[in-house]
């Protein structure tokens, strides 16, 4: 609880004890007036403050001008009727002051996960200067710095690990409870808090440039996106209390003349002045104007904590309609990084052919040649490998232990006169040769990320009726790798300006108000990603083009998040909607209740406070996404 909000406890607390006090006093006339006029003036006085200022700058119907007016006629009919019951007037004002701390409260609760996120941002970056460490302005460390991050810390500055190993826990960027080891030649990302070792990092970016920067902007940029029920919420707002007020106005003067002038019987102005300040204390929209909001803010803030960082509360609704979502295939149902997933047709035992093959590449710097390097359980001796001959756009041959090898595709087979097996998987097929007889052949493909079958089936369960990839590998790849992740249509072969052209297709297939949502990694993906109705990035590999282009951001790569993105939404707009229909109808049967005298101040206390208590309750569920 901050200081303002306690504060207003004291006074809540004064204000309570006071009137309980006072309703048991014998004092009578101006006394028991004046009496009751303390604690509705302790804990109404910023109230009538903010009414006389919007008085003051024209801006006049708002709850403060409600609440004022209401409460300040209650005080004045109590007076001249001499009844000496005040009690309702200060209580109207006490229990709309309650609604007010317990909304400010739920607001704290929300906007917790983004300061939680906040802190992500790094005070400081350590810089080894003449064997003493130097604490430095982060945004004064110049690329290519060696900066040292002790245990306990956070990483400033994105940048390469040159030395020591360590495990870092990523849950503030991505929502990742396991954390993540990092060790010499491995990317890390600024945010993270490092764990157990010491790292010396070199930064690879500006801080400016660095994920948590962009990550803090992206976050700060989202409140000023504002969705379409919100936009309908202020412009009814602006409506509304003009209309209510007229109408109270009505109901305090026209039934009274109608008797007097017309009936010719009792006008009991008191009466209708009564009914009509129980009206306005109904009418106050306070319930649709903090609710409405404070749901997109809670979802918003809840999807953050798990990793999903949504631009805006308008992308947060436009999601729940998805019904077409199309993915990148490289780096975004895939790893983006080559692997040996497979040996086939060996002659020999296959650890020793990756052995041989391992050390035939050594000298490559293709990445291909370094998958093999990689798969191999060994060591390479440099001092083993000799006559080494690359063989441009066929392959290697090399002597390796004595043994005559020949690697490469299968020109080069054909090139040293060897018969080799074709392979019908796919991927890259790189044939060996020993001393002049075929060995066999390596599969190097991109990995399938090990969630993206589950991925694209849960997208299929949470209502998206097409899925299409989008890639530029070949038709075979492409359409194999669709297949087996289960998405219904491949398009292959197109480079970044067909992608375009290929949503622009899909666009025009949309029905109504659904939406098409791409999800991409690269560069080349982010003219795509501006031109569908909602662009996902894969945030922590991602290219910063792409991060920038989207309108929600992945920080952990998972595509599992696709679905789970869609599940936040619907969530959100479920409890929206659930507090607006809640709100106005409540409001409006204890409106009528209020113009034909049946509601009293009590019930207008209910229709007010208590169902923005309710909606704002109903709100902040919002938040629990955890196990969506």
């Amino acid at each position: 609880m901050n200081r303002k909000q306690k504060i207003m406890l004291v006074r809540i607390i004064i204000s309570t004890v006071l009137l309980i006090i006072f309703h048991f006093l014998p004092a009578k006339g101006l006394i028991r007036f004046f009496l009751y006029l303390i604690p509705y003036l302790i804990i109404g006085y910023d109230i009538l403050l903010k009414a006389g200022h919007g008085i003051a700058n024209r801006q006049v119907f708002d709850e403060n001008f409600l609440m004022a007016i209401a409460t300040v006629g209650a005080f004045a009919i109590a007076l001249i009727n001499g009844s000496g019951d005040y009690t309702e007037a200060a209580a109207v004002m006490l229990f709309y002051q309650i609604g007010e701390l317990f909304q400010s409260a739920a607001v704290g609760k929300s906007r917790k996960n983004i300061s939680e996120l906040m802190d992500i941002r790094p005070d400081y970056a350590n810089i080894e200067q003449d064997g003493e460490i130097i604490k430095t302005d982060p945004d004064e460390v110049e690329p290519g710095t060696i900066i040292i991050v002790n245990p306990g810390e956070k990483i400033p500055i994105d940048g390469i690990v040159v030395d020591g190993n360590s495990t870092l826990n990523t849950s503030a960027l991505t929502g990742e409870s396991v954390p993540r080891t990092a060790e010499p030649g491995d990317e890390v990302i600024s945010g993270c808090i490092n764990l157990s070792g010491v790292l010396k990092i070199k930064t690879t970016k500006e801080f400016e440039e660095s994920t948590v920067s962009k990550i803090l902007e992206l976050v700060e940029d989202s409140t000023s996106r504002k969705s379409r029920s919100e936009a309908f919420i202020s412009r009814f707002a602006k409506i509304y209390t003009p209309a209510v007020c007229g109408a109270a106005l009505a109901l305090a003067l026209l039934p009274p003349l109608f008797n007097l002038l017309i009936i010719k019987t009792d006008p009991a102005f008191a009466e209708w002045i009564y009914r009509a300040l129980t009206f306005l204390v109904i009418s106050c929209p306070c319930a649709l104007v903090i609710s409405i909001p404070l749901s997109f803010f809670a979802g918003i803030g809840g999807a953050s904590r798990e990793g999903i960082l949504i631009k805006g509360s308008n992308y947060l609704e436009m999601l729940s309609h998805t019904r077409i979502t199309a993915f990148d295939k490289t780096g975004t149902m895939t790893k983006g990084v080559f692997e040996v997933s497979a040996v086939h047709h060996a002659t020999i035992d296959e650890d020793r052919l990756m052995y041989l093959a391992a050390h035939a590449e050594c000298a490559s710097s293709h990445p291909i040649a370094k998958s093999i390097i990689k798969a191999a359980s060994c060591s390479i001796d440099r001092s083993k490998v000799s006559d080494i001959e690359e063989i441009g756009g066929n392959g290697i041959t090399a002597v390796v232990d004595g043994h005559k090898i020949a690697i490469g595709n299968r020109r080069l087979m054909e090139k040293i006169g060897v018969e080799y097996k074709d392979c019908h998987k796919t991927g890259t097929i790189v044939h060996i040769a020993i001393d002049g007889e075929y060995s066999g052949h390596i599969i190097i493909s991109d990995m399938i990320k090990p969630t993206a079958k589950d991925a694209v089936a849960d997208l299929h369960k949470a209502g998206v009726s097409k899925t299409v990839m989008l890639t530029g590998d070949a038709e075979s790849i492409g359409k194999e790798t669709a297949e087996m992740l289960g998405i219904d249509e491949a398009r292959c072969e197109l480079l970044p300006a067909d992608k375009v052209s290929a949503i622009e297709e899909l666009l025009s297939e949309k029905k109504g108000n659904d939406i098409l949502v791409f999800v991409g990694d690269g560069i080349n993906d982010a003219p795509v990603l501006g031109r569908a109705d909602i662009g996902i990035a894969m945030g922590a590999l991602g290219s910063d083009a792409a991060i920038e282009a989207a309108d929600i951001v992945l920080m952990d790569d998972d595509p599992q998040k696709i679905a789970k993105a869609i599940r936040i939404s619907r969530k959100c707009m479920r409890i929206v909607y659930e507090n607006i229909w809640f709100a106005i109808g409540i409001k409006f049967i204890c409106l009528i209740l209020g113009a034909l005298g049946i509601a009293n101040m009590w019930l207008a206390i209910f229709a007010d406070v208590g169902v923005m208590i309710i909606a704002v309750l109903n709100a902040i569920r919002a938040l629990l996404v955890k196990k969506l």
